[in-house]
């Protein structure tokens, strides 16, 4: 995929995770989020010829990435991708947590296409 195809992507699934939020899937509301927050760490990743692979790597990037911008949100909103992978698996989070984390994602995911366009 090319870098403007995971940016596509990751918008096309903060707007599906926003459907099923409303259908009342978080499971599958938690894995879209968590989509979305990667595909647009590793559209960044792939426009610097950095690969980006593992889950790990994409830890990294977006410390990087925060560091570089000065904008520490970024790793913070980040986490809040990672806290909803994990929901998908365990189902631990309740609702108020869960649209916390869902608001902090799209932040996460408008801001880094804001400030690597």
């Amino acid at each position: 995929m090319l870098a403007t195809e995971h940016i596509a992507t990751a918008q096309q699934f903060l707007s599906d995770a926003d459907r099923e939020y409303e259908a009342g899937d978080i499971l599958q509301a938690s894995e879209k989020l968590w989509g979305a927050a990667s595909h647009v760490v590793i559209a960044e990743m792939k426009s610097r010829g950095i690969e980006s692979r593992t889950h790990r790597s994409l830890v990294e990037g977006v410390e990087m990435l925060a560091e570089e911008f000065q904008t520490p949100a970024l790793a913070d909103w980040f986490v809040a991708a990672q806290r909803l992978h994990s929901n998908f698996y365990n189902g631990d989070l309740d609702d108020w947590n869960f649209d916390l984390h869902r608001r902090r994602v799209h932040r996460f995911v408008n801001s880094m296409i804001e400030l690597t366009s």
